[in-house]
């Protein structure tokens, strides 16, 4: 297996608007990301992705760009970027941009112009058509809800956005707007940029001919996936990209690629694909959902049978062919311990136990800040403290479809992406720390019980529990690039694995929930000398070696030998 840098790390995911404010506004800022680079390298950090900062209308919390050379106002200047990157850098933390290809901004001057005339030189920067007997183009739906089609009443067409219709989606057959992104993801990584995330990559080329698609129940509009994500020519496109600016330099890449497997994945990140070094998958976000889309409201019981399914599948599929972009969390989900631990009784068992196993997967692991403290869904009481226009939509469409509102609530309390968009909780002061002002969202109400300065009082806290793990990750090539497999498959409490390099033997035991089964120690792993590396319990004196009995949410790490 080749080895490197960006599959050794560990990525910290920063949502800029609410991690620290350095100038009391109410919105986080660089300024405030540079003062807490300290905290991140102490925690053991390598690579910090800030989601996106360029210059913005805001209208989806910045991926929706206006200037991709610019820096949004509200987070500071560029001056303030060239510092916060010198800065970590001289911590060695390198620097991931969130970029967005998939579309920009209508504010973005390439629309405007392409707006403003149908003759205009940047017309078919973006996709435009004409309607069809007086209706949409075609029966697409927007991933925002609504037709992806927007009609323009200066040139009599209409425009394809597959989010809002403040997103007009660029038109990758277009070879002069594509030899502009070039440039500009050229520019960022001469400034020393060290990677990039980039945004809804999947969806850059939709199917020939824009058809409709399949209407069995005549919907005014219908998800059309299969005609808009994941279709062959993308990988032309990225190969290319690969090929005339991004393999010049030594830096790390992923994609946003929803609805796929891995055999499907492998495609993206194949050892000899050369597109993109890893993708973040979808399938595991889904298990509590009745399906994605709209769907995904309605919620689900989940299984660990099912969690276990679609995690060996990654793991086994991708090793020694591709690589993992593990997560359990990102600003678009809710809170990892209040979706799959115990956010109540066990808040601190189940985080430390979710994080052990985002830890020892094979895989870059990636943290969303807040999950190092295990920060919660924030429940908020009414609908005017969610800022989400994912979640306001929902709710007014569930209102006219003429829901409970208790039921609307639930979901919203359980799904919505402002869970994880409250403020960073740093200490138990005033706005938890984050402003000095009044947030541009409120702070989760726990917060006086959950913030960073308590936590790094406690050396049992669940931050210095991912300290600890973060450090045993790069102590041990096997948990960085070891052979995973699945033990105890059938069992419904109980998730164990190895994970083995040359002579390095890990083995990994987790327990899901808030009862204490009992384990026979795997029979092939009998007889071997056991040194406990971690765990989320003070050890158990004079345990049987066969047989062991776990506690409520308990992970253990042995190394076998």
């Amino acid at each position: 297996m080749l080895e490197a840098w960006w599959k050794e790390a560990v990525v910290y995911e920063i949502y800029p608007v609410s991690f620290k404010d350095s100038n009391g506004d109410g919105k986080g800022d660089l300024r405030g990301i540079i003062s807490k680079l300290d905290y991140l390298k102490d925690l053991g950090i390598d690579v910090l992705w800030i989601c996106p900062i360029y210059e913005s209308p805001g209208m989806d919390n910045g991926y929706d760009i206006s200037n991709y050379y610019a820096i949004n106002p509200a987070f500071g200047t560029m001056e303030d970027f060239d510092e916060l990157l010198w800065e970590a850098h001289a911590r060695g933390l390198k620097i991931m941009m969130d970029l967005v290809l998939n579309h920009t901004s209508d504010k973005h001057p390439w629309f405007i112009e392409s707006r403003s005339s149908i003759d205009n030189s940047k017309r078919n920067y973006y996709i435009w058509r004409k309607g069809v007997n007086g209706l949409f183009p075609n029966n697409w739906e927007s991933y925002f809800s609504g037709s992806v089609w927007e009609f323009d009443e200066k040139t009599g067409e209409y425009y394809m956005h597959l989010y809002s219709k403040h997103q007009p989606d660029l038109n990758w057959a277009n070879e002069e707007m594509v030899n502009e992104l070039y440039d500009m993801i050229r520019w960022w990584l001469e400034k020393g940029v060290d990677g990039f995330r980039f945004d809804a990559i999947a969806h850059i080329v939709k199917a020939k001919g824009l058809p409709n698609a399949d209407n069995p129940q005549h919907l005014p509009v219908v998800r059309a996936y299969q005609l808009f994500s994941n279709l062959e020519k993308v990988h032309d496109l990225l190969r290319r990209l690969n090929e005339e600016v991004l393999m010049d330099y030594d830096i790390m890449t992923v994609g946003e690629t929803s609805g796929l497997g891995p055999e499907q994945a492998l495609q993206y990140v194949g050892d000899k694909r050369h597109e993109l070094d890893m993708v973040f998958q979808f399938e595991h976000m889904t298990l509590d959902s009745v399906s994605m889309g709209t769907g995904r409201w309605e919620a689900r019981s989940w299984t660990l049978l099912e969690l276990k399914k679609v995690m060996s599948r990654w793991q086994t599929t991708l090793h020694n062919q591709g690589w993992n972009a593990n997560y359990l969390g990102n600003h678009d989900q809710p809170r990892p311990v209040s979706r799959f631990g115990n956010d109540q009784q066990f808040r601190v068992e189940s985080a430390k136990m979710l994080a052990t196993f985002m830890l020892t997967l094979e895989g870059t692991p990636y943290i969303y800040q807040g999950e190092e403290i295990g920060m919660t869904n924030a429940a908020f009481e009414t609908i005017s403290d969610y800022r989400d226009v994912e979640t306001l939509n929902y709710y007014g469409q569930s209102q006219l479809q003429g829901k409970p509102n208790d039921r609307i609530m639930a979901a919203i309390r359980a799904k919505s992406r402002d869970n994880a968009r409250t403020p960073m909780q740093w200490n138990g002061g005033p706005q938890a720390g984050f402003t000095t002002g009044e947030p541009w969202i409120k702070v989760n109400p726990n917060y006086t019980e959950v913030n960073v300065e308590l936590a790094m009082k406690d050396p049992k806290s669940i931050y210095h529990y991912y300290r600890q793990l973060i450090a045993l990750r790069k102590q041990h090539k096997a948990l960085v690039y070891g052979e995973y497999k699945l033990l105890l498959p059938l069992d419904p409490d109980l998730y164990v694995y190895t994970r083995t390099w040359e002579q390095d033997t890990i083995l990994v035991i987790l327990n899901f929930f808030d009862d204490m089964p009992r384990m026979e120690w795997p029979k092939d792993l009998r007889g071997l000398s056991q040194e406990l590396l971690i765990s989320n319990y003070e050890p158990v004196p004079d345990e049987r070696q066969d047989q062991i009995e776990l506690r409520p949410y308990e992970a253990r790490v042995y190394r076998l030998y």
